[in-house]
C-alpha cells in the first residue's frame, strides 16, 4: 500500500484519447483561454485608466476581474500542455499548487460578490450614507478581507487535504486537481477532517448566499417605490449584471457538487466541471460590459487611445 509521500505525481481526466479531437480541445481551450484574458484585461485596463470609473462598484469590479483571471488560469494552461503533448501527468506539488489557488479564487470570488451586494443595497437603500460606508478605506478592507479569507480557507483545505494518507492510485477522474477527487484516494479516516472543513466552508456558503438574499429583496422593494420610471431602470440595470453573475457562479458550483449520483458519470462530470470552472471566467465580463454604458465608454475610450497610438 502506497501513502501521500511515495505518489510523485497524479494523472489528470482527458477529454478523449484520439490525437486529432485533443488537438480540437487543444484550440477550443486555448480561444476561451484568450477570450478570457481579452476581456477581463480589457475590464482591468479600463477601469485603472479612466478617473470616472475610480469608484467602490468598479473597484469591486476590478478585483473580481482579477480573481477570474487568477481561477482560470489555475485550470486551463495545464489542461492545454496535456491535450497539445498527449500526456495526462500533474506533479504532486502542481496539484496542490491548483487547489490551494483555486479555492482561494472561488472563496474570494464569493466573499467579493457578497461584498458587491452591500455595495448596491447601500447605493440603493441608503444613498445618503454611501460615501461615509463606502469610503477608500472602507473598500480596501472589504477587499482586503475577501482575499483574506480564500487564502485562509484555501491554506486549510490544501493543507487538511494533502496531510491524507493516499493509497487508492493517482489516478485523478477530472481534467484539473479537485478535493473530493483526491480524498477517493484516501485510504484514511482522517477524511474526515476535511469533510470538517467543507462543513465549515459550505457553512459560510450559506450565510453569505442568505446576506446576498436579504440584501435583493431590501433592494427591490426600495427600487419599486422609485416613482420614475428611469430611475427604476437606471437602478435595475446596475443590479441585474451583478445578479447574473452571481447566479451564473453559484448554479453551476451547485450542480457540480450536488447533483444526484444516480446521474453522475465521469463523462458528465467533466462538462459539469469544465462549466463552472472555465465558464463563468470567460462570461463574467461579457455580462457586465452588455448593460454597462459606463464600461462600454471607457473600453470605447481606450480603443480610441490604442488606434491613436499606432
Amino acid at each position: 500500500m502506497a501513502n501521500s509521500s511515495s505518489v510523485t505525481e497524479f494523472l489528470l481526466l482527458a477529454f478523449t484519447d484520439t490525437q486529432d479531437l485533443q488537438l480540437l480541445h487543444f484550440a477550443l481551450f486555448l480561444g476561451i483561454y484568450l477570450a478570457a484574458l481579452l476581456g477581463n484585461g480589457l475590464i482591468l485596463t479600463a477601469i485603472a485608466c479612466d478617473h470616472h470609473l475610480h469608484t467602490p462598484m468598479y473597484f469591486f469590479l476590478l478585483n473580481l476581474a482579477l480573481l477570474d483571471l487568477g481561477s482560470i488560469s489555475t485550470t486551463l494552461p495545464k489542461a492545454m500542455a496535456n491535450a497539445l503533448w498527449n500526456t495526462r501527468a500533474i506533479s504532486y506539488q502542481g496539484c496542490a499548487a491548483q487547489i490551494l489557488f483555486l479555492v482561494l479564487f472561488f472563496d474570494a470570488e464569493y466573499s467579493l460578490l457578497t461584498v458587491m451586494a452591500y455595495d448596491r443595497y447601500v447605493a440603493i437603500c441608503k444613498p445618503l450614507y454611501y460615501e461615509n460606508l463606502l469610503g477608500s478605506r472602507a473598500c480596501a478592507k472589504m477587499a482586503a478581507a475577501a482575499w483574506g479569507s480564500g487564502f485562509l480557507n484555501a491554506v486549510l483545505h490544501t493543507a487538511t487535504t494533502f496531510s491524507l494518507p493516499l493509497c487508492q492510485g493517482n489516478a485523478v477522474d477530472q481534467f484539473f486537481c479537485e478535493i473530493p477527487h483526491i480524498l477517493k484516494l484516501s485510504c484514511s479516516d482522517a477524511y474526515l477532517r476535511e469533510v470538517g472543513a467543507l462543513v465549515f466552508s459550505v457553512s459560510l456558503v450559506c450565510g453569505c448566499f442568505v446576506f446576498i438574499l436579504i440584501s435583493y429583496v431590501q433592494i427591490f422593494r426600495a427600487v419599486l417605490r422609485i416613482s420614475s420610471e428611469q430611475g427604476r431602470h437606471k437602478a435595475f440595470s446596475t443590479c441585474l449584471p451583478h445578479l447574473a453573475v452571481i447566479s451564473l457562479f453559484l448554479s453551476t458550483g451547485i450542480f457540480a457538487y450536488l447533483k444526484p449520483p444516480s446521474i453522475s458519470s465521469p463523462s458528465l462530470d467533466l462538462v459539469v466541471s469544465f462549466l463552472y470552472s472555465v465558464v463563468p471566467p470567460a462570461v463574467n465580463p461579457l455580462i457586465y460590459s452588455m448593460r454597462n454604458q459606463e464600461l462600454k465608454r471607457a473600453v470605447r475610450k481606450l480603443f480610441e487611445y490604442i488606434i491613436l497610438q499606432h
